[in-house]
């Protein structure tokens, strides 16, 4: 334990607990949108199962399956057609904000559905597969972000999934 010198000490104490959590967060930020980036374009592709509040993806429409053939797509294969829809996805992170999603204008017809096709939701999945993950780096980035950076004893729990 540090011993504090004053006010000015104090303040500066707290400065830098708030610098290294800040710091600390937007590293565990940017780990968490890389994941949950992965993990959306690991579902492309592939029915998936229902997911927390997210329903299991509906089987494709045979009219679906039978122009995929015609065009040369790989069949059994949800929003999969040239890859493009996987490779649309990214992240972003500045300060303690990440953005992750796809730029394909498409992104929100597959993730609610339109009255022709039903949902077959990506991001929120991806949120929910990963979410010990997040826990656990976003847990570790504080706790360390408080103890000045210090490492977590290993038989904290915290190094377990990341």
């Amino acid at each position: 334990m540090k011993e504090l010198d004053g006010f000015l000490g104090a303040a500066l104490q707290f400065a830098a607990v708030d610098i290294a959590i800040k710091s600390n967060m937007h590293n565990a930020l940017e780990e968490v949108a890389k994941r949950i980036e992965a993990s959306a374009k690991a579902e492309i592709g592939h029915y998936q199962p229902a997911a927390g509040p997210f329903n299991e993806w509906d089987q494709l429409a045979d009219s679906t399956e039978a122009d995929k053939a015609r065009k040369g797509f790989p069949s059994d294969a949800p929003l999969e057609r040239t890859g493009q829809f996987r490779e649309s996805w990214e992240h972003e992170t500045e300060g303690l904000e990440a953005v992750i999603g796809s730029k394909d204008e498409r992104a929100p017809w597959f993730e609610f559905g339109t009255p022709k096709m039903p949902p077959r939701p990506v991001l929120g999945p991806a949120v929910v597969h990963n979410g010990e993950f997040i826990k656990k780096i976003i847990g570790k980035a504080t706790v360390n972000g408080l103890i000045g950076g210090s490492p977590i004893h290993p038989d904290a729990g915290y190094d377990d999934l990341i």
